[in-house]
């Protein structure tokens, strides 16, 4: 190994350890991600180094991670702004993550006002099609259907259709995580056996985090909370996302 690749896998252990993501590094990617057409729904598609190599010699099967982005958003936010390649390779070369499959779906389809799009984020139509949804990328991909094997999370609204297809979908996801999520209604996932929450103490969304925080004390619901300074921003969601991938699987 280089004096070079030394340093880098040094200091990225040095920075998971003190629960930071770690800055991109171009040499570290090994991972690919390619887009698709999952159920009518434009997906981006995390696929581990040499995926099609490997589930062909020997049947493979990944444990997979369903990514949701926020309002406005679309398929390929956590890969353009939240930089997901560089800090999945990272972390993977870091030994600090399993290998894993991560599907982006466009989960907020846009319409051409906000307030259309809004209205289509809160519907329910996302939630109640999300089983044929994981049917279908299933079918595609060389990926788990035991809950044990299978998490769900997302940011802002994409927390809300965590939070929601947790809901419909009761124990199908052994890790569950809402990033900044908004918390207009309440529920909580059932048998998870991770249910991650963090957000910024700047967040608009902050005093609705802690009254969704109170009733889920009230059920004595167990859940793991992380607050961080800053706002809804993607440094943050990078973050916390690290902070996740870490515990999962």
């Amino acid at each position: 190994m280089t004096n070079l690749k030394l340093f880098i896998l040094v200091a990225l252990s040095a920075l998971i350890l003190h629960g930071c993501a770690p800055q991109p590094t171009a040499e570290l990617q090994v991972g690919t991600v390619h887009r698709d057409t999952l159920q009518g729904v434009p997906c981006c598609v995390y696929l581990p180094h040499a995926y099609a190599e490997r589930v062909q010699a020997t049947g493979e099967v990944f444990p997979v991670l369903y990514l949701q982005h926020g309002m406005y958003g679309c398929e390929d936010d956590w890969t353009e702004q939240g930089h997901l390649l560089y800090w999945m390779d990272s972390l993977l070369h870091a030994g600090a993550v399993r290998e894993m499959v991560i599907v982006m779906p466009d989960n907020c389809p846009r319409r051409p006002t906000a307030e259309e799009e809004r209205a289509n984020a809160t519907n329910g139509e996302w939630e109640r099609g999300f089983a044929a949804f994981m049917a279908e990328a299933e079918s595609r991909y060389s990926i788990s259907n035991d809950p044990a094997k299978r998490a769900l999370a997302g940011l802002s609204m994409g927390g809300y259709h965590t939070m929601q297809v947790a809901h419909v979908l009761p124990g199908q996801f052994a890790y569950v995580a809402m990033f900044s999520a908004a918390t207009f209604e309440h529920h909580a996932p059932v048998d998870a056996e991770l249910f991650w929450v963090g957000i910024g103490n700047e967040d608009f969304l902050y005093e609705s985090h802690s009254a969704y925080r109170q009733w889920l004390d009230s059920r004595h619901v167990e859940y793991t909370y992380y607050e961080s300074a800053g706002g809804h921003t993607w440094p943050n969601w990078q973050d916390y996302l690290c902070r996740f991938l870490k515990r999962i699987f």
